[in-house]
Formats: structure tokens, sequence, C-alpha cells
């Protein structure tokens, strides 16, 4: 898919294919998500639906740190606790309990894609995968313009190679809703919406317990990042987008 045609999808969503859940069912489920919201944001409604019927388990790769950088109420090590118990709440309202999320902590910002850093990031994703041996993987999107989220899915497509058997893959927009920084789509991946409308509320109720990001909770830093209402709009909805790349 061409840059003209990315910006057609998330111009006008509501014209690529609508599926219900019973397209992606599958009894082992991992969501993997760059930062400590990404989850909920790209994935809420899938959680909340697949939660009942599969084991579902959620990797949070970044200590999400960054977000915040020059708080004094909240450095980097409080930031960090903050975030992720911003993330056992969320997920609790998606059913999620908090045994079934691991955090990767590795550098907000800075997410390893060479050298030691990334070996041994990797060395946790292969032993993570081998133990929990998902059917079906959500990541964030390959093309996503934030640096960290590439990372995250360079990081687990190269484990997921070292698995004997591969499992379907969904990739998520985040970033790309931001006409500014939307890039290129590839063209053998085919983009479609999931049916959430039974769990939109849970998800909608899910992102507002990310306090740090919604709202003035942190307000000794002003460069601060805040998620604008026009953003979260686009995870409100009662569908999500998923991209996958045809076989």
């Amino acid at each position: 898919m061409s840059e003209a045609l990315a910006t057609q999808i998330f111009a006008h969503p509501e014209a690529l294919p609508l599926r219900s859940v019973e397209s992606i069912l599958a009894a082992k489920v991992l969501v993997v998500a760059p930062h400590p919201d990404d989850e909920c944001l790209g994935c809420g409604g899938a959680i909340a639906l697949l939660n009942s019927c599969s084991e579902l388990r959620i990797v949070v790769v970044s200590n999400g740190t960054m977000s915040h950088p020059n708080s004094r109420q909240f450095p980097a090590s409080a930031l960090q606790a903050l975030r992720e118990s911003e993330t056992r709440a969320a997920m609790s309202r998606l059913g999620v309990e908090p045994a079934a999320i691991r955090f990767l902590g590795l550098p907000d910002g800075a997410v390893p894609t060479e050298g030691a850093a990334f070996d041994a990031a990797l060395a946790q994703c292969c032993d993570y995968l081998a133990e929990t041996e998902p059917q079906l993987i959500f990541l964030p999107w390959r093309a996503d313009p934030h640096p960290d989220h590439q990372a995250s899915w360079r990081l687990m497509d190269t484990a997921l190679k070292q698995l004997r058997t591969a499992p379907r893959r969904l990739e998520y927009p985040i970033w790309d809703w931001d006409e500014a920084q939307r890039g290129n789509i590839e063209s053998q991946i085919v983009a479609w919406r999931l049916d959430i409308h039974q769990v939109v509320q849970q998800k909608r109720d899910a992102i507002q317990l990310y306090r740090s990001q919604v709202s003035d909770l942190i307000n000794d830093d002003p460069d601060g990042f805040f998620l604008s209402s026009e953003m979260i709009g686009h995870f409100s909805q009662p569908w999500e987008i998923y991209f996958e790349e045809i076989a």
C-alpha cells in the first residue's frame, strides 16, 4: 500500500471490513506494548473480548519514564512505578490479572535495536515466548512513527523467528493517526477492523485509568506528555484497526 492509501485508511476507517472476535479466537494470546498504555489504546477491546476465553498475557517493553522526564515530583523510579500501577489497574478493568502482565523495563525512548542490550532483551523475549507459546500475538505496527514501537516490533519479530511454530500476528497502529507522522503501508499488508462495541465502555474506562497520560496528575513538567482528547477519540470507537501480513 502507498502513503496515499494509508491516508485513506485513517481518513475513512469505516470503509475497512468489520470482523467479529470469533475470527481471531485462540487459546493462548500475547499482547506486546512498547509503552504502558499502548496495549490499552491499541488492543483494549480485543483484550476484554479475548480474556474470558483465552489464556491472555501482556508484555510491556519499555519503562515509560520519558513521558515526564523533568518532573521532580515523579523522578524516573517513581514514574516507572506509577505507570506500572496504572497498567495493572487498566488491565484489571479489562479482566486481566496482575500475574499475567510482564514488564521488561527497557529504557523508554531507547528500546535497543542492536548490540549487547538488544541481545539481552532478545534473550528475555525468547525465554518468555518459549514459556507462554502464544498462538496469537498482537504487536505494534512495524512502521509506526515512534522509534520505540518499531524497535519493539523488531525485537519480537526476531524472537518469533526462533519459535518452532509461528503464531498468527496482528499489528495495531498508534501514532499513524497523526497525519504529520504517518508513513507508508506495505503492499503485502491488509487492514481491517475488529468489532468491540460490546466492550467499548470498558476500554474507555481503562484508558482513563492512565491518569499520568490523560490528566494533569503530573503538573510539574511543562514538557510532559499528554494524550489529547482527539487522540483518545481515535481509540474510543466501537472498533479497533489491525494490520495483518498476507501469507
